[in-house]
């Protein structure tokens, strides 16, 4: 049976073709892990060595696979060892004291829903909570905290317009969908959308925040590049549900992340099991089992919460606020409880 120590052995012969020094001593590839007939390896190249990545991925490939019962090889990116000084200046926003992202790495599998809960969970904390609705493609939000019809005011000072947030449930909120009609699609390409974000980020009338938590559409695209190389952030959450497919898109997401030097802070797997409403104590697992623990342990990050599938509420309201009581929203609460003994404490 194969091991990580063959795996580590057949790894040392591949070398940088520069200086001729083992890729595992410069720690440009990392932490191989055996899974079942698939071997997965961290790639993490600096910006020098980019010329030299398919010829790398290739000989990773081809080394991996000449092990006894490996039938597949998983190429994962890590953040490059001089993403420190290539990354471009962040620029803090004013009066926010944390940044907070919720993404995903494919639509539907409740990335909005997370975002609002937690957002609402943490106010009730006591904390001071914006919620930038990011998903500027699918801004759902404002229907989450009942502000689908109302319209946002400006302000100017020192010479600028500035967007006024909503207040709802808690929490200041402002969206895409607060700015367009129902129903209207937003047909845009990447600089209109990175302009959009800055001003969300930049021209709203936040106030003091002790958190901001960004709403993220669904991928890997130019919403995320723009937050990122925007503003400093505390770290993003990523929500999976258990199936394949929702993990592979997963792993793409965080890996991203990775890359672009954000730390993560955990996985949340939604929908991880049905209990009916007349039978509380049973547990249906309709789209599989062990998902978000899986992809936990392969990036060595938290789980933090495995939220069950429940039926929405009919208020216009979160459900850790009407319905704090349920399975979904006692772990709602817990995943605001844990992130908010890592974000900063109220002024």
């Amino acid at each position: 049976m194969t091991t990580i120590s063959d795996a580590l052995a057949c790894l040392r012969p591949l070398t940088d073709a520069g200086s001729g020094k083992s890729l595992l001593d410069l720690e440009w590839i990392r932490n191989p892990r055996l899974q079942g007939s698939r071997a997965v390896i961290e790639l993490a190249l600096p910006a020098h060595a980019n010329p030299q990545r398919d010829r790398i991925a290739k000989e990773l490939r081809a080394a991996l696979l000449s092990l006894d019962g490996v039938e597949d090889v998983q190429i994962e990116l890590a953040a490059s060892p001089d993403l420190a000084t290539t990354a471009p200046q962040t620029r803090p926003i004013a009066g926010v004291k944390t940044v907070v992202a919720v993404s995903s790495g494919k639509g539907g599998v409740g990335k909005s829903t997370v975002a609002v809960n937690l957002a609402c969970a943490l106010a009730a904390t006591g904390l001071r909570v914006g919620l930038l609705d990011a998903d500027l493609y699918g801004p759902n939000t404002p229907i989450m905290l009942g502000l689908g019809e109302v319209a946002p005011e400006t302000v100017e000072e020192d010479g600028q317009q500035l967007l006024v947030p909503l207040e709802s449930c808690g929490i200041a909120m402002v969206s895409m969908g607060l700015l367009i009609n129902p129903g209207q699609p937003v047909i845009w390409r990447g600089p209109m959308l990175n302009g959009v974000i800055r001003q969300f980020l930049y021209q709203v009338k936040w106030g003091e925040r002790d958190v901001l938590v960004v709403d993220l559409p669904p991928g890997t695209g130019d919403a995320q590049l723009s937050l990122a190389q925007a503003v400093p952030m505390e770290g993003v959450v990523i929500v999976t549900t258990p199936q394949q497919v929702a993990l592979a898109d997963s792993r793409r997401g965080l890996a991203m992340f990775q890359q672009l030097g954000v730390p993560i802070l955990g996985v949340v797997e939604n929908m991880s099991w049905f209990a009916p409403p007349d039978q509380p104590g049973k547990r249906y697992a309709l789209f599989g089992e062990g998902g978000g623990s899986q992809l936990a342990a392969e990036t060595r990050v938290p789980l933090l919460a495995q939220l069950p599938l429940q039926l929405p509420p009919e208020e216009d309201q979160p459900l850790v606020l009407s319905q704090p009581d349920s399975p979904a929203g006692v772990a709602l609460q817990g995943l605001a409880q844990q992130l908010r003994r890592r974000l900063v404490t109220p002024c």
